[in-house]
């Protein structure tokens, strides 16, 4: 479907949001993949001075989020219903992390998607991580 909802729309549009305020772009979205990069800042740190694994849980959520609804009809919607995530290693303040996302599942109610977060530095896998979104319609 993807149409208007494209990266260049998503990153632009305005307002106060957990996507902007991580600083979170998006770089690629198509019908099966989707793509984004989070600087890691202080801003993104917890107390031993390393990305938190929260920051890279919302990146996830987020990639996964933006993933499902470029490719829904104007008239649905979706919310994240679970996530399952794996730390495997973390990056310092200065890095940049990377979400590739993966689509593994499309169905009516539910998509699934698998997304893999790098550190663009060292091109280590910081997390694996599964994201189930629930597709709801859209009240007007």
């Amino acid at each position: 479907m993807i149409g208007e909802r494209t990266a260049e729309r998503i990153n632009s549009h305005l307002g106060r949001n957990l996507f902007k305020t991580l600083g979170i772009k998006i770089t690629e979205l198509n019908e099966q993949y989707a793509e984004a990069t989070m600087p890691v800042t202080e801003d993104h740190q917890q107390t031993m001075g390393v990305l938190h694994g929260g920051a890279t849980i919302a990146l996830a959520e987020t990639i996964g989020g933006i993933g499902s609804f470029a490719i829904l009809p104007q008239e649905e919607g979706c919310v994240g219903m679970q996530i399952s995530a794996s730390h495997i290693s973390s990056a310092e303040i200065g890095d940049k992390v990377i979400a590739k996302a993966d689509l593994i599942h499309k169905g009516r109610r539910s998509h699934i998607w698998d997304v893999n977060i790098y550190s663009e530095k060292t091109g280590r896998l910081i997390s694996s991580i599964k994201v189930t979104n629930a597709i709801i319609p859209i009240v007007k």
